[in-house]
């Protein structure tokens, strides 16, 4: 495994961590670890990792969001969600966290296949 960090659920996280520090921010829908077989070595590995499903997950991501990337040095961002709508909640929460955070932070967004394929 990849993972750098406990816990990785977005939800259970806190706002503050050591970890934070000059992080590579992944945030991860729950299914892209699942659909896409080189998750780790592609996206996880030197990235602080968060995972989520805007669909199943009451509540909306980007206050909680907004607090990390506003109080903690995050280098980057990388949002992995699939090509499914549902994901689409989570992109959105992302943008409007870095808009929130008034900070200018790098980020992509990379999309997933239903049969585990990055989309370009």
């Amino acid at each position: 495994s990849r993972l750098s960090q406990w816990p990785i659920q977005l939800k259970l996280a806190p706002v503050n961590a050591p970890y934070f520090t000059d992080a590579n921010l992944l945030i991860a829908a729950d299914c892209t670890a699942y659909a896409y077989g080189d998750f780790h070595e592609r996206f996880i590995r030197n990235h602080v990792t968060l995972i989520g499903c805007p669909k199943l997950d009451e509540g909306d991501y980007s206050h909680k969001l907004t607090e990390i990337i506003k109080n903690n040095s995050i280098k980057s961002v990388t949002v992995v969600r699939m090509e499914v709508p549902c994901c689409g909640g989570l992109e959105s929460a992302v943008i409007q966290a870095l808009q929130n955070s008034g900070k200018f932070i790098p980020w992509q967004v990379v999309t997933i296949s239903t049969d585990g394929k990055i989309l370009e």
